[in-house]
């Protein structure tokens, strides 16, 4: 699975993009994020508050209790703010 990351939540993890493959009880998008968590500060740091993290899968916007592909990709933002 492909990840990319956007914004503060790159700048964080330290990384754009990078090639995952989560254990098998990885299934949903808050499943996604809680093992991403536990990969180190940076990932700690960026989502600290998961809940406000926006994510699409495969180029479409999701809620985190959605089903992750087999194959895919995973972006990762943080909230949007209007101006």
């Amino acid at each position: 699975m492909k990840l990319v990351y956007f914004a503060w939540v790159r700048e964080r993890i330290g990384k754009e993009t990078e090639t995952v493959t989560p254990p098998g009880e990885v299934e949903t998008v808050a499943d996604l994020l809680a093992w991403l968590k536990a990969r180190g500060d940076g990932y700690a740091v960026a989502l600290e508050h998961a809940e406000v993290i926006r994510v699409a899968v495969d180029h479409e916007h999701v809620d985190h209790d959605a089903k992750l592909p087999a194959d895919g990709e995973v972006a990762l933002f943080p909230p949007m703010t209007g101006g």
